[in-house]
């Protein structure tokens, strides 16, 4: 599969362990046939088949299958996820690519095969420099809020792995850099001379000629993508010059999976996989494995087995997974890696506050971040008519291999990701026993309403820095607030309810009512979690996510202000499957 940058331009994909894959879900079945040529496929096998293991086994099904279907095909390694590569000996008719598909499909051995298709940039370009223009990170009607979260962290002790173009050097960068990894198997699209190695320096990802890259591609010029990326993550900050990375204690990783025609989803699998601290064959163990990986970048279709597969190992390891929602305004769940599981999927907003006009939106939208318009709607496409109303970052003025460092604004879905990525780090740095989940949890639950509109669905609003890490930090409830110490045991397929009388308190719940929650339970990706008012009104605080992790210790921040604050508060536990049990520990409201 194929991935393309989601503003600027980009691959991903998630990787697990080296180990034999887990079968597919019966979606995966329901692959689309390919409609572009194919030149390798990836197939998983059941862990109970001899090709799950054997690299042996796994090259005479290949060639055996490949034979029934009239065509070359030949297995070429083994994937990070345990997957096989199989080589169809060079670009493949749709027809003929589809033929040999259906000769795994119909081996009941085969847990899933897909095409390995390609991934790119979409990023879009603009112009200029310094703090004073970083809107985004400040401005009340559509900034994050971050300063007054600089004051409890700053990111440090955490790695973000930017799975990307790769990095080009830049001195308001190059302080918190730390060794990464070329990913790019093929030389002429990694454009080094080699296929991949310890180098992840981006080395350009330009086309000379209009249809270069297939049918309906553009030339275009490098752009340097993953350094712009990088540097709204962790630009060096209060060193006189440039501009303020979100988390600039934290260390970047550039990892590097997109060249030439973008990138291959075989090469971002065994990224992700690295990049998480997972190991992939002839690749020496990363020493830094990340705690945060963004993905800015994507292609269409829905996530396929390979991804997801990665993505739920890297989880496993303890790592953020964030991804960009897509540039193409429409709705997230036809694009991937955003409609995978596990993932914090970002759309983006506009300085108004406003989803921006190009983001994908849908039910499956976590949380919105500016990623800013350099031109309205209404303009021409192409032109830069508003650059200051981009995204400032980091960036290289080469118009295709690297000249001088620079600063540009650039707008997408792919510079909304590392703002989330940003945020993940604060939180990781706060709180490091923070979950994957919890970290996801604590975004969302703290982000605000948009300033503007958003069609189609921006999850839970624009996400809130200060708000975030102080729900992470804050460890006993603060003045004016009543608490519930009382077990309440929460059992399988039940629901129960743990009750707190509000009295003595004037008027009405204010609009950011600190609920505190402590749960003890060994799953909590079954509980449902509201806040029910006296009157009834129903505030949802968790809803299903988190999967298998344990326990749940937060503080959320729900907009009460409609609601009396004297009577009977509830918190209410609903567990939706069986397997698991737990119970409330304890329960807060701080007015």
């Amino acid at each position: 599969m194929s991935v393309t940058l989601l503003a600027g331009s980009a691959t991903a994909s998630v990787a697990l362990t080296q180990s034999a894959p887990a079968a597919a879900p019966a979606a995966a079945a329901a692959v689309p046939a390919p409609t572009a040529p194919v030149e390798n496929l990836i197939v998983g096998y059941k862990s109970s088949a001899t090709e799950a293991s054997s690299n042996t086994a796994a090259a005479d099904d290949a060639t055996a299958k490949g034979k029934k279907a009239g065509k070359k095909a030949k297995f070429d390694r083994r994937l990070g996820t345990g997957a096989a590569l199989v080589n169809l000996g060079g670009a493949t008719a749709p027809a003929d690519a589809a033929n040999v598909i259906a000769q795994f499909r119909s081996d009941p051995d085969v847990a899933y095969v897909e095409p390995d298709t390609r991934a790119y940039a979409m990023a879009v370009t603009p112009n200029d420099t310094e703090y004073a223009k970083q809107w985004d990170l400040f401005e009340p009607t559509a900034g994050m809020n971050v300063p007054p979260a600089w004051d409890k962290t700053t990111g440090s002790g955490v790695t973000v792995a930017v799975i990307d173009t790769g990095y080009v050097a830049h001195s308001d960068v190059a302080p918190n850099i730390v060794a990464g990894y070329d990913f790019i198997s093929t030389a002429s699209e990694a454009r080094d001379g080699n296929g991949r190695d310890a180098n992840p320096a981006d080395e350009g990802d330009w086309n000379a000629t209009d249809g270069e890259c297939g049918a309906g591609s553009k030339a275009s010029n490098s752009s340097w993508h993953g350094t712009h990326v990088a540097g709204t993550i962790a630009a060096a900050t209060n060193n006189s010059k440039g501009v303020a990375g979100i988390a600039y204690g934290a260390k970047i990783q550039p990892v590097r999976v997109l060249g030439k025609c973008g990138g291959a989803t075989s090469d971002i699998v065994d990224a992700i996989t690295w990049a998480s601290g997972g190991s992939v064959a002839g690749v020496p163990a990363n020493a830094t494995p990340a705690k945060v990986i963004n993905m800015s970048l994507g292609g269409p279709g829905a996530c396929g087995t390979s991804y997801q597969n990665a993505i739920n190992a890297a989880v496993a390891r303890g790592t953020t997974v964030v991804v960009a929602a897509g540039n193409s305004n429409a709705n997230a769940s036809g694009f991937s890696p955003a409609s995978c599981n596990n993932v914090i999927n970002v759309a983006s907003t506009n300085r108004a506050g406003d989803r921006s006009y190009y983001s994908n939106y849908g039910a499956i939208i976590d949380v919105a971040a500016p990623g800013g318009e350099t031109r309205r709607a209404t303009d021409t496409p192409g032109t830069v008519t508003t650059p200051e109303n981009a995204i400032l970052s980091t960036l290289n003025a080469g118009a295709t291999t690297p000249g001088a460092e620079a600063y540009k604004p650039y707008q997408g879905t792919s510079m909304a990701a590392p703002h989330i990525a940003g945020l993940a780090a604060l939180l990781k740095s706060a709180k490091p026993s923070l979950t994957p989940a919890q970290v996801e949890s604590a975004i969302k639950n703290t982000a605000r309403p948009l300033a503007g509109t958003c069609t189609g669905g921006c999850g839970t609003g624009l996400a809130d820095a200060a708000a975030a890490v102080a729900s992470v930090t804050t460890t006993t409830p603060p003045a004016g607030s009543f608490e519930n110490t009382t077990d309440f045991a929460i059992g399988d397929n039940a629901t129960v309810e743990s009750p707190i009388t509000v009295s003595g308190v004037t008027g009405n719940a204010p609009a950011a009512l600190k609920v505190g929650v402590k749960i003890a339970h060994t799953y909590i990706g079954d509980l449902k979690v509201d806040l029910v008012a006296p009157d009834g009104s129903v505030y949802t605080l968790h809803n299903r996510t988190g999967g298998g992790t344990a326990d749940i210790n937060q503080v959320y921040s729900v907009n009460a202000s409609a609601e009396t604050a004297n009577g009977t508060w509830k918190l209410r536990v609903n567990d939706n499957a069986g397997g698991d049990t737990g119970k409330i520990d304890s329960w807060s409201l701080g007015f």
